[in-house]
């Protein structure tokens, strides 16, 4: 068998060497645009016009080298996926008011075989990969009130947002599996608009009630230590009448805990609801810890809920609750 040609650059003609110079040359700055901050601009005036395609510019970061894309202000009409390989993105928005990323999906629309696309699939972002962080965002699902309607579906392991917006009705975050650490956030909805699997500790956020509702709807597994932990944050409501829930079980086992959280009178006296499900009541894992303000209200709550004891309380730190089987700390990578 004859041996195979070796490649010869310089023996190609002008116009394939025209060729090959424009592929090294669209290569180099692949490899460049991993190393270099990507800057999305609405109007524009930067390379990228939309989030999602400065997202697929980039096929993945690293630890030491994350993909960094600046979203200059404005709203951003556009669903947003950050795709499973896609590790160590970073979207950075200057402020949370001013650079919003919406769409307005809703479970009711009807998909391409005609039936209604359900809740998943109207998430108007998707974080699938693992090691993602947001800050200075609004995420929003801008349907309003005509039933389920994500404004995001957390699917990664070590997710982080800091000083974001998440804007929307019923189901506003579904963080479904992994970890998670909202810090400073602001999340607004009616109906179960956080729920899901995942582990995720909230600190110092604002929980806002549209109407009468229930703020979580964990389905945290049973062999899952934590689901959802708020550690001195703030519930309010829209207008002085809306009364709501802390929580109802979406699954038996769920797990949802508030520690030194203010709370307005929004918060119902009875705290939690079981879903039309009495057993429930036996596996639910619900808990307070020093809630204060006129919606805490410990003799008036459930008796199937906890409430803990200083010692407990002390234990749930963020350390504690985000830790896993890695030792992932958020506030160690700043």
């Amino acid at each position: 068998m004859n041996a195979k040609p070796l490649f010869c650059l310089f023996c190609l003609p002008a116009s394939r060497l025209l060729s090959v110079a424009l592929l090294l040359s669209l290569a180099a700055t692949s490899h460049a645009t991993a190393e270099t901050n990507l800057v999305v601009a609405a109007d524009g005036s930067a390379r990228f016009k939309t989030v999602q395609e400065a997202i697929m510019a980039v096929p993945a970061g690293s630890a030491n080298n994350p993909v960094l894309i600046h979203i200059q202000p404005g709203t951003y009409r556009e669903l947003i996926y950050v795709q499973r390989e896609k590790r160590f993105f970073h979207l950075c928005g200057a402020d949370p008011q001013k650079t919003v990323l919406t769409y307005d999906l809703h479970a009711n629309l009807p998909g391409p075989d005609g039936k209604p696309i359900g809740t998943f699939r109207t998430a108007s972002t998707v974080i699938d990969a693992d090691d993602f962080t947001a800050e200075n965002i609004t995420f929003e699902n801008s349907a309003g009130p005509v039933g389920q309607a994500l404004a995001i579906r957390v699917e990664g392991d070590r997710v982080m947002f800091r000083n974001c917006r998440f804007l929307g009705w019923q189901d506003t975050i579904l963080a479904n599996r992994g970890r998670h650490f909202y810090q400073g956030c602001y999340i607004a909805g009616h109906v179960d608009f956080i729920f899901g699997g995942a582990t995720a500790f909230f600190e110092r956020c604002h929980l806002h009630c549209q109407r009468d509702g229930y703020i979580t709807a964990a389905s945290t597994p049973d062999n899952q230590p934590f689901g959802f932990v708020f550690s001195a944050c703030t519930i309010t409501g829209e207008r002085p009448e809306v009364r709501t829930y802390l929580g109802r079980p979406w699954r038996a086992y769920a797990s949802t805990i508030f520690l030194d959280t203010e709370m307005s009178d929004v918060v119902r006296p009875e705290g939690w609801n079981n879903w039309k499900k009495p057993e429930a009541e036996r596996t639910a894992r619900y808990a307070e810890f020093n809630s204060a303000g006129p919606g805490a209200n410990p003799a008036g709550r459930v008796r199937w809920a906890k409430q803990l004891t200083p010692r407990e309380a002390k234990a749930l730190t963020l350390q504690n609750v985000l830790r896993g089987h890695d030792g992932w700390n958020p506030k160690a990578n700043p």
